[in-house]
């Protein structure tokens, strides 16, 4: 079954920062403000048609009081001709009630004889002041209003209630129209906050992806790579100041490895001296079992700083452009069994076994230079003779994968701890290891495998020990 769902694109950084902030703080203050209109808007309409009623109530019920009002029957007959006469008969029902709160007489004929029994005819009757009233009616389920004032005779005594009733449909519907109104205002405001604010977080946000994007370029070791400056703000400012230490990081970079190179050729000759006749000094007869043993370290040291210092040619002529491969078609498992079997003794004086477990699968010719594969084998064998001789094994592995060369070269060491695995192939870096090295061995087989089109990855082994996985391309049939 197919998954219809559509991803909502993920709002992060400083747009989400703002969308969880600001606007959430401009929302809440357009709803209050939209709330509060609501409110004002519903209030004051409907106290404008309270006191427009109120007005005409009391009017009505003090020109009765003066002029007409004197008995019952004057009463009765003075609100018939007024009933008779009324002029607002199609938007309000004129009512008199009598003290008994039932309506005698009414514009609309169909409601005498009624008794509403609302709270404002009673209150009318009983304190004699006029009062209002807001509901709805029972009959067509509108909200109406009712205004109510007492009817007194010329002495004061209350005879009757005037009563003046109108619908509040037109209000109700002046009240939505106004806060649908206030309403689409306040979202075209948010909208419009959002569309100006959006165009300033893109203003300041895409340029800030960018020198992001070259920092982390400059980061991994492309010093001297440059930002284009667009503003001339605090952005600018930022953009000045990355392009500033990228070219001081480059010419840095440029001065240590000239420096290397520079030592590097200039220890090359003192110690093919000392290692030539440290060599020749072992074959004196004449040397005590001391002599001897010294004489073996003198070359052992000598041998091992001349590695180093080969790996920092290496690596100087990496990073200057001066490295170059030798590429040919070659079968990279035998290759990688030569390697096996040259250094399968040395593992062996360090007591450890070498495990080699050959692909089933015919492994694909690859187009490679297998002096400087060898050179990685070599490195990673003599990685794990130094860190992980404790576990006394070493296994060898290869197959192929989509035309691909997988190579597996597994210890059983103590691993590499985790915060370090990113970092172990960095130039110069050698992490907690109280090994010593130069430190740029992995980094040489790293930039060799790249060269070659591959890769290559360490990584923890399930159970203990560090995995070393080398993939290289195969070639097209």
């Amino acid at each position: 079954m197919s998954d219809n769902r559509i991803a909502m694109p993920q709002i992060k950084g400083l747009r989400r920062r703002w969308f969880i902030s600001t606007l959430a703080v401009i929302a809440l203050i357009v709803v209050l403000t939209v709330t509060l209109f609501a409110v004002t808007t519903i209030t004051n309409n409907t106290a404008t048609v309270r006191e427009g009623l109120i007005i005409k109530a009391t009017t009505t019920a003090d020109f009765f009081a003066s002029y007409v009002t004197r008995t019952y029957s004057e009463y009765y007959d003075s609100a018939y001709l007024y009933i008779e006469s009324f002029d607002d008969a199609a938007k309000l029902d004129l009512q008199f009630i009598d003290t008994t709160g039932r309506i005698l007489l009414s514009s609309y004929s169909m409601t005498a004889g009624q008794t509403p029994g609302t709270s404002d005819i009673g209150d009318a009757l009983n304190s004699g002041r006029v009062s209002s009233w807001v509901g709805v009616n029972e009959g067509t389920g509108e909200r109406i209003m009712a205004v109510s004032a007492p009817l007194r005779y010329s002495d004061g005594a209350v005879i009757g209630v005037m009563r003046y009733v109108t619908s509040l449909r037109l209000v109700d519907r002046q009240n939505v129209v106004g806060i649908l109104t206030a309403v689409g205002i306040g979202l075209a405001v948010i909208l419009l906050v959002i569309f100006i604010n959006l165009v300033f977080l893109s203003s300041v946000v895409e340029p800030m992806q960018e020198i992001t994007a070259v920092a982390q370029r400059i980061s991994e070791g492309s010093y001297g790579t440059q930002i284009t400056k667009k503003y001339e703000d605090e952005i600018g400012e930022l953009a000045d100041v990355l392009n500033d230490m990228s070219l001081k990081l480059s010419r840095a970079e440029r001065a240590q490895t000239e420096f290397i190179s520079s030592i590097s050729h200039e220890l090359r000759t003192p110690l093919t001296a000392i290692t030539g006749w440290g060599e020749t000094l072992a074959f004196d007869e004449g040397l005590d079992e001391d002599q001897k043993r010294g004489v073996g370290i003198i070359i052992a040291e000598s041998r091992r700083l001349t590695k180093m210092v080969e790996e920092l040619l290496e690596f100087t002529r990496m990073q200057d452009g001066r490295f170059t491969l030798s590429c040919e078609p070659m079968d990279v498992g035998a290759e990688l069994e030569d390697s096996i079997f040259a250094y399968k003794e040395i593992l062996k004086d360090d007591g450890m076994e070498l495990e080699y477990d050959p692909s089933d699968a015919e492994l694909p010719m690859i187009n490679g230079d297998a002096g400087r594969l060898r050179q990685v084998f070599f490195n990673i064998f003599d990685n794990a003779a130094k860190y992980a001789a404790e576990g006394k094994k070493l296994y060898v592995g290869t197959r192929t994968l989509d035309g691909e060369v997988i190579i597996n070269i597994r210890d059983f060491g103590p691993g590499i701890p985790e915060d370090e695995l990113d970092k172990v192939k960095m130039k110069f870096y050698k992490g907690s290891s109280k090994k010593r090295g130069s430190g740029i061995g992995l980094a040489v087989c790293d930039e060799i495998i790249r060269y070659h089109g591959g890769s290559l990855t360490l990584s923890n082994a399930e159970g203990g020990g560090t995995l070393v996985q080398i993939k290289l391309p195969g070639m097209a049939e």
